[in-house]
């Protein structure tokens, strides 16, 4: 074998090798954002069942603009004072960026009464969310 064909053979197997870590790059991702979809879902309802499957046992919730942070149990119990707060409402999100195993994301609380514009992250391992923190960015929704 010649060394141009060396050469060829070689770049081929770098761009499979590029390809496949791409194709399992986007595929994590996609899986990330399955999870953050069911995320939201679960929460318009409170569903506590879905809520904890998704939730990593030792998960931190930190709510930025309360200073709370809570573990797993904590969370779960307190879907009996969120279930009230988010009846009727609807929760639309957008998934801003993905780096480092960290998801940002962009939501919308549009609450019966008013609204309010959240930057929400969430990281993600084995198709469990490991850690998630919550902060308003802006007190109604326009331009969402």
């Amino acid at each position: 074998m010649n060394a141009a064909v060396r050469q060829v053979m070689n770049v081929r197997s770098v761009v499979f090798t590029a390809a496949a870590l791409l194709v399992a790059i986007i595929a994590a991702r996609a899986d990330d954002g399955a999870i953050i979809s069911r995320w939201y879902s679960a929460l318009l309802v409170a569903d506590r069942t879905e809520l904890a499957d998704l939730l990593a046992d030792d998960v931190r919730i930190k709510l930025d603009d309360l200073g709370v942070v809570q573990s797993k149990q904590e969370f779960i119990t307190s879907l009996d004072e969120w279930k009230g707060a988010v009846a009727g409402a609807a929760i639309r999100h957008r998934i801003e960026k993905s780096e480092g195993g960290v998801t940002t994301v962009i939501a919308c609380y549009d609450f019966p009464d008013n609204d309010v514009l959240m930057q929400e992250t969430f990281a993600v391992a084995n198709n469990r969310i490991t850690a998630n923190s919550q902060a308003a960015i802006a007190e109604n929704c326009e331009g969402f």
